[in-house]
């Protein structure tokens, strides 16, 4: 554009004026200020729309002259539209100009600077300079950057619809659209817009099912997406059984049955049909009237004294029953002896000598009932005999005299179970019990002694493969174990009895402990503990919840416990009445998943209790089967712990190399997982593993890569970050969530690498990781995943598996279960022991110190200090000095 100069007194005039960003005026020596010029109309930012030139204004008073400069270069004065008037308000004359600026003059100077115009007005006193003005092109593009895609989604879930607009100026606002209808959040509490434009939907409902459309639109134009069709399902669900039918056959042998119907929910846009038979028959025998019939008549009596003899017959033959008629006539027959054979004799020797010698027998019978019900119960007593005085107890430990801890030996309980003996049979024979302070039996270095009674029994546990084969063979017949794995590295299983032992599935922190008479005596099961993973089981999750702990199976379901057991296993949350509701949930035999548990809500006579602590939990359940801990997020401070770690190959033989970034839940069994993974994949660890706390904000994981020497290395990430989505982490089912970046060596003999990877939630937390070592011989964080495997054997059966030796227990028991007024009773070892808090459930149990020790072994197993254990028990100050002392004879 050509310039134009004003008139010269003019141009001096705003050579010698100041410019400022707003039109202030500025005096001009020997001028009057209250006459320098002043805008009432500014040019203002406009947009170019296709090819329509645009308009630009502006009024000021008082002015002599008033002209437009565009990028600095003035604008021709035939281009310039001027009006003259006079201002209504102070008289004084006011210039309006007005000037079009085209699509072709913002064009020549598109992509140096934006385009600006500004007013320069003149007055006698002085000029003044009005706002900058830019024009810009506006233009939306075609192609969205991110489409929303199809999904299916079970009723209650969550729905994420990503949507990234065209790239326009002025930037597009976006809208969505459902089957052609606005979706407005301000009318729907359950719709949410993120900002980057995604649809959210917090609990799916049948009503959100629909085509969506992502709508982009500015002042140029207006682009839909491609639309994705959401699809809300639901799972069917089975009814209550009706009552069982009338028996088929009125007499005799016959069927019943009932039935239920897949109604509660019925299934709905392809969910899933309910599993399971819909009817259910069972054999039923209706019995059949029998009317009785008389046995032949007994022989006719000897004549009596009355000269009268008699005869009987019974109605047995068959006896009437099920509603029969009776036998109809008399059961006794009477008639005369003949006359003259009627004599009355009375009772000679031979009668008394038949009397006696029928007592005889009746006292013999007796006796031999007697001895018979003897050896019953003494076989009886021998199977179920105290366990105080049984060897099995003992050989597991040395027989040592522990004397109260002093203040220089604070080593109470030193007796320490043998570890190393895990051998899977058992021999030996109970001895019976003796009242006298002698020795009971003596002691051995052989195995321990069978509590079953005489001959040999053997007690398997999972070590050998072929068993663990035999034992999943025969738990697979069953239906509710289709779904358990058919390997042994996540499942461990034992036989116990009433000595109860320990179930461990190693580097995974899941772990399951059976107290001492927790299983019936006389009963011996065969008890499994299996890890799922979240893809091999349905676990619906409702609105904000989130799987925190690992599906974990302790079975088989429906057997009799006396005791509670505890069941161990690791979650990643961050324990907060707060910010968390937290419920165990339980899944029945029939598959549906029901809340058992609500945490902090506990019933002390409730069949489930939990300890919750910051990375374990330890369930107390009388009922075996399949649990997992759901957190619901009550306020956005509830935060979940992930576990980050960078897994990058051993061996690089090619110009690419990628480092991988996992993001798991912060647990042994998901670290397991993907350690087991990246071994087979060849990959190492080249970072110390770190924690990021993932806050429920509806905001996703953010990962990008910095500070790449150019010289060495080039990344070929094509944007600047990568992205996990937040439901991805937030719902805790899927497994190996990681971002991959790929980097490539500009020569082969490149082998350093530093750079640094940077793991962040929006608005959240973050973690970032210096990367500094040698591709290919750097090895310095191998030891650190070693450092985090607890190994162990998979079962441990019988005193093994306690660290307490059970005679020691026991006496801690009888001692602190009954109240004592002083204070030195299970209360206060609770106190000590930082469990104070679960006084009304421990009091609601037969042993409130059996359920203290039991939780113990449970937290501190293999690793427990009796030596801390024994200075609480010790600080109660007990009376008997020789309390905790195991004598030779009462091992």
């Amino acid at each position: 554009m050509a310039s134009v100069k004003p008139p010269a007194s003019t141009f001096k005039s705003a050579q010698q004026s100041a410019t400022v960003a707003n039109p202030v005026p500025n005096p001009v020596p020997g001028g009057n200020p209250d006459l320098l010029p002043h805008f009432l109309v500014e040019p203002e930012d406009v947009y170019i729309v296709k090819n329509k030139p645009v308009l630009l204004q502006c009024k000021a008073t008082p002015a002599t002259q008033i002209f437009f400069k565009c990028n600095g270069e003035w604008v021709r004065q035939v281009d310039h539209v001027i009006e003259r008037s006079t201002d209504g308000s102070s008289g004084l004359p006011a210039m309006e100009v007005r000037i079009n600026v085209s699509r072709q003059q913002v064009e020549k100077v598109f992509g140096l600077e934006e385009y600006w115009c500004q007013c320069v007005a003149w007055s006698s006193s002085g000029t003044t300079k009005s706002q900058k003005a830019y024009i810009r092109i506006a233009y939306l593009r075609k192609n969205f950057e991110q489409e929303p895609l199809a999904k299916e989604i079970s009723l209650e879930q969550g729905i994420v619809l990503p949507c990234r607009p065209p790239e326009g100026i002025p930037p597009a606002q976006v809208e969505w659209l459902r089957n052609e209808d606005l979706v407005d959040p301000a009318l729907d509490p359950n719709v949410y817009i993120t900002r980057e434009h995604s649809l959210v939907v917090r609990q799916a409902r049948l009503a959100d099912t629909g085509n969506y459309t992502c709508v982009a639109k500015n002042i140029v134009a207006r682009r839909r997406s491609a639309s994705a069709a959401v699809i809300v399902y639901v799972n069917g669900g089975w009814s209550t059984w009706t009552e069982w039918s009338l028996c088929s056959a009125s007499c005799g042998r016959g069927w019943q049955k009932r039935s239920r119907s897949c109604t509660n929910p019925a299934p709905l846009n392809g969910g899933a049909f309910c599993e399971g038979q819909n009817v259910q028959k069972t054999a039923c025998a209706t019995l059949c009237p029998v009317d009785g019939n008389w046995s032949p008549w007994s022989k006719w009596s000897a004549c009596g004294l009355d000269c009268t003899h008699w005869r009987s017959r019974e109605c047995a033959d068959p006896v009437p029953r099920n509603g029969g008629e009776e036998c109809p006539g008399a059961d006794l027959d009477t008639r005369n002896c003949t006359s003259d054979l009627c004599v009355h004799t009375a009772s000679g020797p031979e009668d008394v000598a038949l009397y006696v010698g029928l007592i005889a027998v009746a006292v013999c019978l007796v006796l031999l009932l007697l001895v018979l019900i003897l050896v019953y119960c003494r076989k009886k007593e021998g199977l179920d005999s105290d366990v105080a005085d049984s060897s099995i107890l003992t050989s597991g430990f040395q027989p040592v005299s522990i004397k109260p801890s002093k203040a220089d030996n604070p080593h109470l309980l030193t007796i320490q179970p043998d570890l190393s003996t895990t051998t899977t049979t058992y021999q030996g024979s109970l001895c019976p019990r003796q009242d006298g302070p002698s020795p009971k039996f003596q002691l051995s270095n052989g195995h321990l002694l069978s509590p079953l009674g005489g001959g040999r029994h053997t007690l398997r546990h999972s070590s050998p493969t072929s068993d663990a084969e035999d034992f999943v063979s025969r738990l697979s017949t069953q239906n509710y174990f289709r779904s358990l794995p058919r390997g042994t590295s996540n499942m461990a299983y034992g036989t116990f009895n009433f000595l109860g032992g320990r179930l461990m599935i190693p580097n995974t922190g899941i772990s399951l402990l059976i107290p001492p008479d927790a299983i019936p005596r006389g009963k011996i099961y065969e008890i499994y503990l299996t890890l799922h993973k979240p893809e091999d089981v349905r676990l619906p999750l409702a609105g904000c919840q989130t799987l925190l702990s690992p599906i974990v199976s302790c079975g088989p379901p429906g057997v009799l416990l006396t005791r509670p057991v505890i069941l161990a296993m690791d979650h990643c949350g961050e324990p907060s009445p707060e910010s968390w509701s937290l419920r165990l949930k339980k899944q029945s035999c029939e598959g549906s998943w029901e809340d058992v548990l609500h945490l902090g809500e506990e019933a002390p006579l409730h069949l489930y209790y939990c300890q919750l602590e910051a990375g374990a939990c330890y369930v107390f359940t009388e009922q075996l089967g399949r649990f997992a801990l759901v957190g619901e997020a009550l306020s956005v401070a509830a935060a979940k712990r992930l576990r980050l770690l960078l897994f990058a190959p051993m061996a690089c033989t090619s110009l690419e190399y990628n480092i991988r970034v996992y993001c798991l839940n912060d647990t042994h069994e998901a670290l397991k997982e993907v350690v087991q993974l990246e071994k087979q994949m060849g990959g190492q660890l080249i970072q110390e593993p770190r924690v990021l706390h993932f806050k429920d904000s509806y905001h996703s994981l953010r990962l990008s890569i910095h500070d790449v020497p150019s010289s060495l290395w080039k990344s070929k990430l094509l944007v600047s970050y990568q992205e996990i989505p937040f439901y991805h982490i937030w719902n805790g089912t899927q497994q190996y969530l990681h971002c991959t970046f790929t980097l490539e060596r500009v020569s082969p003999s490149t082998s350093d690498l530093a750079c640094k990877v940077w793991v962040w939630q929006v608005e959240g937390d973050g973690q970032s990781f210096n990367i500094n070592f040698n591709i290919t011989k750097d090895t310095r964080f191998a030891e650190l995943l070693a450092l985090e495997s607890e190994g162990g054997v998979p079962a441990l059966v019988g005193p093994s598996a306690f660290k307490i030796p059970f005679l020691i227990r026991q006496k801690i028991i009888s001692s602190l279960d009954p109240p004592c007024s002083r204070g030195a009773d299970w209360r206060t070892l609770a106190q000590k022991l930082h469990l104070d808090s679960h006084l009304s459930f421990f009091a609601s149990k037969p042993s409130p110190t059996a359920m203290i020790l039991n939780l113990w072994e449970a937290r501190h197993f293999p690793n427990g200090n009796l030596s801390q254990l024994a200075a609480a028990v010790t600080g109660l100050g007990q009376p008997d000095p020789g309390l905790f002392t195991v004598s030779e004879a009462e091992c």
